[in-house]
This record gives structure tokens, C-alpha cells and sequence, in this order.
């Protein structure tokens, strides 16, 4: 008995440890990766901005609703591991970066992606730039400490380099 309350204590002394540390946690984060991507800029924009094959090379995304865009703002709703999310584009100028954002306040997480595509060459630098947001202390402590903030980016990344060629990390 007695080691099952010390087992409990210590498990307990860690949930604490972890609501604490996440709560003195910043709710907003920003994180940004580059990768050199071995096609031409319009090539790239094209992948990134046709929303409609992401569940072809983006394992996480199972499938892709395109909306009707409100006030002249396309927009589109992806389901992956977190269900349903909303994702206005904020802003876009094609062949040179994209502005997404999660509009679904009920998450515990938020933020906005840019995409800045770079040309170099035949090449181009995709740099994807996160403002995130993590509402709940204990996936901030995960997100922070456990995954990386830039989990998503890196995984989106590496998502880019299978579907359309070798891409490198800067």
C-alpha cells in the first residue's frame, strides 16, 4: 500500500508540475522554418494554395471542404486527428506568400500560418512562419516541451518534399 501512495504522490507532484509550468507558459508562441524546395516558385504556390488535394499528400488532413468565401476571402474547412477546422485566408498574393488562420475559438489552439515563397534559382525557399496560440496550460507545457512548436511546421514541410521533390532545411 505504502508504494502505491508514493506512486500516486509522484504522479500527482508531475500533473502539478505540469499545470504550473504550463500556465507561466506564454499563451502566443511564433515559430518559423525555411526549406529549399527544388521546383519553381509558381509550382509550389500552386500545391500550398489548392486546398482541394491536401488529403492526397498531407496524411494528417482526411478531407477538404472548400466554403463560400465571405466578404471576397476564400475559406475552407479541413478534418484531420482534431476534427473539423476552419481556415479563412487572410491574405494572398500569388507566387509570393499565402496568410491562413483557425477561426474556430473553441480549440484549445489557434494562430495564423504565413507562407512566403522565396525564388532561388529553379529553386525556392518556402518559409512558413506560425503565430500560434495555445489556450489549455497543459498542451502548452506538451507543445512547448514535448512536441516543438514547430511540430506542424515541420511536418507540413517534410509533406511539401514528398509530393513535388527533395526540399532542405535552411
Amino acid at each position: 500500500m505504502r508504494y502505491v501512495l508514493i506512486v500516486a504522490g509522484a504522479l500527482g507532484l508531475i500533473v502539478l508540475v505540469v499545470l504550473l509550468v504550463g500556465w507561466m507558459l506564454p499563451v502566443a508562441h511564433r515559430a518559423t522554418r525555411d526549406a529549399l524546395i527544388e521546383r519553381p516558385r509558381d509550382e509550389v504556390f500552386k500545391l500550398i494554395t489548392d486546398v482541394k488535394s491536401f488529403p492526397q499528400w498531407r496524411p494528417s488532413v482526411k478531407q477538404v471542404e472548400v466554403l463560400p468565401a465571405i466578404d471576397g476571402r476564400s475559406q475552407f474547412r479541413g478534418i484531420g486527428k482534431d476534427g473539423w477546422i476552419l481556415y479563412p485566408i487572410d491574405s494572398i498574393a500569388p507566387n509570393e506568400y499565402l496568410v491562413t488562420r483557425i477561426a474556430d475559438r473553441s480549440l484549445p489552439f489557434g494562430g495564423k500560418w504565413t507562407y512566403q515563397l522565396t525564388p532561388r534559382g529553379d529553386s525556392t525557399t518556402l518559409r512558413i512562419t506560425e503565430d500560434g496560440e495555445v489556450y489549455n496550460p497543459v498542451f502548452r507545457f506538451v507543445s512547448r516541451f514535448v512536441m516543438g512548436h514547430t511540430a506542424t511546421i515541420d511536418q507540413y514541410l517534410s509533406d511539401v518534399g514528398r509530393r513535388i521533390g527533395h526540399t532542405s532545411n535552411q
